[in-house]
């Protein structure tokens, strides 16, 4: 049913609950595992000048520990895994790369690290993904 699954994180720690659903669908329909970290570009361009440049390799550092986990968690399931850091806004860039690699699934956590109410509501990049994504999600129940 699933040939490629995306695993969107934002490297919060909520990403290990979502890798083990991923994980678990990719390797139980012989899929492979795309994992995508998108390094928001609002976050660096809000930064005075002189910060920003450390903003963003700190957001690119993140992501590289994000992306080893996913490749470590899906090499260790047996999985084929692809990993990838990109920049841009996060719910736009996952429903493209979701569109432009022929993604079947997009799973997500129901929250990163931005959101006040992240118990009752989704975090707003899942919230966006999932009524704009061209694919299911499957959102995941993080505490």
């Amino acid at each position: 049913m699933y040939d490629s699954v995306l695993v969107a994180t934002d490297g919060s720690s909520g990403t290990t609950e979502t890798l083990a659903h991923a994980t678990s669908i990719a390797r139980d329909n012989d899929a492979t595992l795309h994992g995508l970290y998108v390094v928001d570009k609002r976050l660096y361009l809000a930064a005075d000048k002189a910060n920003q440049d450390e903003v963003r390799q700190s957001l690119e550092e993140e992501g590289d520990v994000a992306l080893d986990d996913i490749a470590v968690g899906g090499e260790e399931a047996g999985v084929e895994v692809v990993t990838n850091m990109e920049e841009g806004i996060p719910h736009k860039t996952i429903t493209d790369y979701a569109e432009q690699e022929g993604i079947d699934l997009i799973v997500m956590g129901t929250h990163g690290r931005t959101g006040r109410d992240r118990v009752a509501n989704l975090g707003s990049v899942t919230e966006r993904v999932v009524q704009s994504a061209p694919v299911p999600v499957l959102v995941v129940h993080i505490e």
